[in-house]
């Protein structure tokens, strides 16, 4: 899980780079933000799993899966205050960093464990 973190970190970062190629420092702040509304989530995500994994017990099913439904209203959340709370945002950059973010996690199958 914290592989998927680091690769959507990477990604990121990648995304930055690209929008500030292309649109400039307005473009890298709002690609950088996209991209951490996304993996921020599944980071504080991973470290509940983590700690819950190390407790003897009962299934933790269910909590898993409203993990998920908060980790998913958490992105839209962020997004929103992105929205609101940075007033020079270019959301085509943002859009590619989000893109890159989510996409991210389909280079988790591609590696070793």
């Amino acid at each position: 899980m914290f592989k998927a973190v680091g690769f959507q970190v990477g990604a990121t970062i990648i995304a930055a780079v690209i929008a500030a190629a292309a649109f400039g420092l307005r473009g890298a702040v709002s690609a950088a933000l996209g991209g951490a509304a996304c993996f921020i989530p599944n980071l504080v995500f991973a470290l509940r799993l983590k700690a819950l994994s190390s407790s003897p017990g009962a299934s933790h099913g269910y909590v898993f899966l409203v993990g998920e439904i908060v980790k998913l209203v958490s992105i839209a959340g962020l997004l929103v205050a992105v929205h609101f709370l940075y007033g020079d945002l270019h959301w085509g950059a943002l859009l590619i960093g989000v893109f890159l973010a989510l996409q991210a996690n389909f280079l988790v199958f591609g590696t070793r464990t």
